[in-house]
């Protein structure tokens, strides 16, 4: 369980680098900058550290009082900031130290901006616990956040009723990375967002929507202030912001959403061919290896756009809805791949379109394996097929579980089942 607690009274002055370690020290520095008149925040601690066999990797989350900007409309909010992500100490305890030259730990801190209500004396601590879920992700998957990235939640943030559901991540505005003797630390700052900004940030990019959203005083603003009782979109607010931008986003530019996490497994139910040049599978060993680093390395690039924490089913973004002329936008009518990593394994499905660079799925062998990561080759007229079986899946209605399509004549089979299935997958 987390505590609350202040820093040491020897935070400041000539005893901060006997008390400190130096990792710790320089995020320390960076936010005294920017807290001059705050050099004791509260904090939420992790009573056990992680590196002491507690659950929750990050030592300390900070909580400061941002006055916010009035002559830029930028309203008074609650400025928390994490440790733990990055290297604090240098001696291994929790993160290979690799040197001064590279990342320190996974290369980055969480921040997030929540409004502060004016009935409010003190921060709510929900954040905390927010910030220690996405941690405890990252050290679980080695999957790293870089801005841009969109989280889905599929939960309020704070557990209430409200419609901020989801989260995008991008750079803090204020907080400037640091170099520490451990390596280099930035700060990616959470922002919530509503279901139908997620939605687009998938079916265009996180960058895009990140932009709208700072471009409308209620839905964040400049610094992307997230207000849990927002009750409306930026496109309720403006419904321009859709077809102008988004809409004409996506036909032109497709989907940068790559790869998500979920509970997923592959096997090839065809009997093994006589003539093995035959086979629509390159399936190497009996028993499925380990991912190597390069496969893993792969992956993770993949995964560096969108993540999906809670297990909710998602398609690969071959399109979400049609244009005129009845014209598919999304990832693989543009000519790039879409993967599912398992978050309970070494399994990973990826989807692969003609002409992707590093692909081993190719025409004459369109399902392609090293090991438990799959590749699938679709060609521009499956993926036109599977727009058309599959959209019963893009309602808002959740689906009624286990659902099957099929395409015989490509000799494909895609099951969507409950969680529970993956208890003991394809038995």
């Amino acid at each position: 369980m987390d505590d609350i607690m202040r820093p040491s009274s020897g935070a400041s002055g000539l005893g901060l680098a006997s008390v400190f370690p130096p990792g710790l020290q320089a995020i320390y520095g960076e936010c005294r900058r920017l807290y001059q008149d705050q050099p004791n925040p509260l904090q939420v601690t992790a009573i056990v550290k992680y590196w002491l066999g507690g659950p929750d990797p990050l030592d300390y989350i900070s909580m400061y009082r941002n006055l916010g900007c009035p002559a830029q409309e930028i309203q008074e909010h609650w400025h928390y900031v994490s440790f733990g992500l990055s290297d604090l100490y240098g001696d291994n305890r929790v993160h290979e130290f690799t040197g001064p030259d590279g990342p320190s730990g996974f290369g980055f801190e969480l921040t997030f901006r929540l409004k502060r209500e004016p009935d409010e004396t003190a921060p709510p601590t929900w954040p905390a616990e927010l910030m220690q879920g996405l941690a405890r992700y990252v050290f679980q998957s080695e999957n790293t956040f870089c801005s841009g990235d969109h989280i889905s939640w599929h939960s309020p943030l704070d557990n209430s009723e409200s419609r901020i559901q989801h989260m995008l991540l991008t750079e803090d505005p204020q907080l400037q990375p640091v170099q520490t003797p451990f390596g280099l630390v930035t700060f990616l700052q959470i922002v919530g967002v509503c279901t139908e900004e997620l939605q687009a940030a998938q079916q265009w990019n996180g960058q895009g929507v990140l932009d709208l959203l700072r471009s409308v005083h209620m839905a964040g603003g400049p610094w992307l202030i997230t207000d849990m009782r927002r009750g409306e979109t930026i496109f309720d607010i403006d419904p321009h912001l859709q077809q102008e931008r988004v809409d004409k986003g996506i036909e032109s530019e497709g989907s940068n959403l790559s790869g998500v996490s979920a509970k997923c497994a592959w096997d090839d139910l065809s009997h093994p061919p006589e003539d093995e040049d035959d086979s629509r599978s390159i399936c190497i060993g009996s028993q499925p290896r380990r991912l190597s680093d390069k496969d893993t390395e792969q992956i993770r690039e993949a995964l560096r756009r969108g993540l999906e924490l809670n297990g909710k089913a998602v398609l690969p973004p071959i399109s979400s809805q049609r244009q005129n002329h009845d014209r598919p936008q999304g990832r693989l009518l543009h000519g790039r791949h879409f993967t599912y990593k398992s978050i309970t394994g070494d399994t990973a499905i990826t989807f692969v379109s003609m002409g992707v660079e590093g692909a081993f799925a190719t025409e004459e062998h369109p399902y392609a394996a090293h090991g438990p990561w799959l590749q699938v080759l679709l060609t521009e007229e499956l993926v036109e097929q599977m727009l058309d079986d599959l959209q019963d899946l893009t309602a808002r209605e959740e689906p009624i579980l286990p659902k099957e399509y099929s395409w015989p004549d490509k000799k494909l089979k895609i099951s969507i089942l409950p969680d529970g299935a993956f208890d003991s997958p394809l038995q």
